[in-house]
């Protein structure tokens, strides 16, 4: 059986809810013939890399879908690139505020995610909820993950990750953000090569 760990984020910036958690708890133990795993990671840079990085060696998912909140985004997108960097504009849970500083030193500048984003797009689509395939996950804690992440993996080729934005409750409310998570649990699960169609933008 098919193993994809999700994680989500707790609430950060003074908020009490974070979109991403609400949705990931609204997932089923299966999605259809996939076990899927469910997990928070602190709103903290390094601790979130660490608790991941550790749920990754306990859990030995498939497939990691790492899930976070995006204020102003009205579509669940489907994350392109990782880079490594960390420039925080505001603080983390812990005070912690880094700014221009390297993830992993000696790493890629940038990942592409493993996920098949643009197959996972269409699946969102297909369940009357708007996608979106997004080229920047920000500089902040759901990019540090998304890196860290992706670095993991990275001599693992059997093993797929990537990063989901959700937008926030007022925008999406959390039954339908984990009704697009299903369909994109469902689509990394069994998905190896994306579908060939255009998702780019002009600016």
């Amino acid at each position: 059986m098919t193993r994809v760990l999700v994680t989500c984020f707790e609430p950060f910036g003074g908020s009490t809810v974070n979109a991403s958690a609400e949705a990931v708890a609204l997932l089923p133990d299966r999605v259809g013939d996939v076990e899927v795993v469910r997990a928070t990671l602190p709103c903290v840079f390094d601790d979130a890399s660490r608790v991941l990085a550790s749920l990754i060696d306990r859990e030995r998912p498939d497939v990691v879908i790492a899930v976070g909140e995006a204020g102003g985004r009205v579509s669940v997108d489907l994350e392109r690139i990782a880079v490594n960097l960390d420039d925080a504009r505001i603080a983390d849970n812990a005070g912690a505020r880094p700014i221009d500083r390297t993830i992993v030193e000696g790493a890629p500048t940038a990942y592409l995610s493993r996920l098949p984003i643009k197959a996972c797009a269409a699946a969102i689509d297909g369940v009357g909820v708007a996608s979106g395939v997004s080229n920047t996950a920000g500089t902040f804690v759901c990019n540090h993950v998304f890196f860290s992440l992706m670095h993991l993996i990275d001599d693992e080729p059997d093993r797929r990750g990537g990063f989901v934005h959700v937008p926030t409750l007022d925008r999406l409310p959390a039954v339908d953000a984990a009704r697009a998570l299903s369909a994109v649990v469902a689509t990394a699960a069994r998905t190896t090569e994306d579908i060939r169609i255009s998702r780019g933008t002009e600016s």
